[in-house]
This record gives structure tokens, sequence and C-alpha cells, in this order.
């Protein structure tokens, strides 16, 4: 099986020194207990197709765990993957392992979903 890189680019980015920031569209509520709660509109015109053939509903919500609900708050575009890993680490401690390999992997899912994107 091979695997294809996106382009030249991607292959030299260093995900511990890039800024995560919430997209600045997406809309999120936080209850009592810490949890998130994101609250993506389906809009477009798929969706309206959606919505009206099979009921979709305009609104999604996507329920973050423990873990991921942390990391969200602490998105802020201000502080590198880097510096945000002791922060998880004093939260978490070894629940947290491996640190890294995981806050990465965790931040290309929001990256492709849209949630997030990269400060500058």
């Amino acid at each position: 099986r091979r695997i294809r890189m996106k382009n030249k680019k991607d292959a030299s980015v260093n995900y511990l020194e890039r800024k995560p920031l919430r997209h600045p569209t997406l809309q999120y509520t936080k209850d009592e207990d810490g949890i998130v709660t994101l609250n993506r509109e389906n809009t477009g015109f798929m969706n309206k197709l959606a919505q009206k053939l099979f009921r979709k509903p305009p609104v999604s919500y996507i329920h973050l765990d423990e873990h991921g609900s942390f990391i969200w708050l602490l998105l802020d575009g201000d502080k590198t993957v880097e510096e945000i890993g002791p922060s998880i680490k004093e939260k978490f401690g070894e629940d947290a392992e491996p640190l890294y390999p995981r806050l990465t992997k965790y931040l290309s899912i929001l990256e492709s979903y849209g949630f997030i994107e990269w400060a500058e």
C-alpha cells in the first residue's frame, strides 16, 4: 500500500511549532463539567436537500470527551502545539501518553473536519 503526501510543503511542516486556532465561525458551548459541544451548522445545497428529504438536522452537535474538551479550550492561536503539551501532561498525567503523537493526530483530525485552522 502506497502512502501519498499531499505535497512537499506538508512533508516539511513541524506540527510542534504550529499554532492551532479554533475556527472563528464555529460555535461551541461548555457545560458545568467542562465538556465542550461543537455546534456545526449544516449549510449548502446538499445539506438543505437532506434536511428536507431525510429530516436531517440543520445543526450538528459534536460532543468532545474530557481530553478533547480540555485541548479545545487551549486552542487560541497564541500557543504552539509544543507549548500546549505541558498543560495536557499536568492535567492528565500518564493518561496523556504518548503525548505529542496523540495530540498531533487529534489536531490533524480537527483540521480535516474544518474545526481548526493554523495561526500564522
